[in-house]
């Protein structure tokens, strides 16, 4: 995942506004905050499961990296996340009677500062994976796969991850993307290909610009991103290829912290009250929706 202070007003601030799975080497944290459509109304029952540290507090402490438009980016005021991730988590948050703290941050440090306790909720298109379940729990939200895309006027004839030997591609650091471009560099290797030429980027921001300026021939990202950066870039990208690996996004909470089953239980009522589906529809993404959120369901 995804993840910059420039709102997709125009074609040409796309590319430098743009943002999943992506990471940020910024490490500097803003608090921040925005509000869903429909606020959903407070469920006792819910709230009471809420651990007493956090419900004494009143807010939802949720680290976000907001470069990854739709799921989280940064409004056009230069300071509000919104976003897929951002609306949904102010939404959980008020049905366990909490308010959320949206906080912008390095998505590297996001788990591990979980695992530390300086946060309550990681939101920011985390890839749920076995790898990652052994820090932290998942709540899972939503599916989403990876795509490849390029300029438009390129053709840099890559239809499948296979098809990356001898390629330049752009990812972000710490990223699905980045593992999966750099294992396929080792396939061709071992096949006697030439290497895929990994360029990993501290945002997607500034993978995007590789894509741009002709350093990178392609980038990978999220397909809820990469569908939504071709959309709003005014012709200037578009997708290649096919989508594939398609897998669960989930919050990521720290283990043993007793917020995983009110997170999952705020979910189901959410997808029950039809608040879930007003919300990833106001995004465009309502092809990842599920019908109930599992906990640790990576797929791999």
């Amino acid at each position: 995942m995804r993840k910059l202070v420039v709102a997709l007003a125009a074609p040409v601030l796309v590319i430098v506004a743009l943002t999943g799975c992506g990471s940020s080497s910024s490490t500097s944290s803003s608090a921040t905050t925005g509000s869903t459509s429909t606020t959903p109304a407070v469920n006792a029952s819910i709230a009471r499961q809420v651990p007493a540290a956090i419900k004494s507090k009143g807010t939802l402490s949720v680290a976000t990296e907001a470069q990854y438009a739709p799921d989280e980016f940064v409004a056009p005021d230069g300071h509000t996340v919104i976003g897929m991730d951002a609306d949904l988590m102010h939404a959980v948050g008020a049905v366990m009677g909490l308010k959320a703290n949206l906080i912008n941050a390095d998505f590297e440090t996001i788990i591990p500062g979980l695992a530390a306790g300086r946060y309550d909720v990681g939101a920011s298109s985390f890839t749920d994976t076995k790898e990652r379940e052994k820090t932290v729990d998942f709540v899972d939200y939503y599916t989403a796969g990876i795509s490849f895309y390029a300029k438009s006027s390129a053709n840099p004839g890559v239809s499948t991850v296979a098809d990356l030997c001898g390629k330049t591609v752009s990812v972000e650091k710490g990223t699905v993307e980045q593992e999966e471009a750099t294992k396929q560099s080792g396939k061709c290797t071992k096949a006697g290909k030439q290497a895929v030429n990994v360029l990993a980027f501290p945002g997607q921001n500034a993978v995007n610009l590789a894509v741009a300026s002709g350093r990178a021939q392609l980038g990978m990202a999220d397909s809820t991103v990469a569908d939504y950066q071709v959309k709003q870039s005014g012709g200037q990208f578009k997708l290649i290829g096919k989508t594939y690996e398609d897998a669960p996004y989930g919050f990521a909470i720290p283990k043993k912290s007793g917020m995983t089953a009110p997170i999952q239980a705020a979910l189901k009522q959410l997808i029950a009250d039809g608040t879930y589906t007003k919300i990833i529809t106001k995004w465009g993404l309502q092809s990842g929706a599920i019908s109930s959120p599992s906990i640790n369901g990576a797929t791999g």
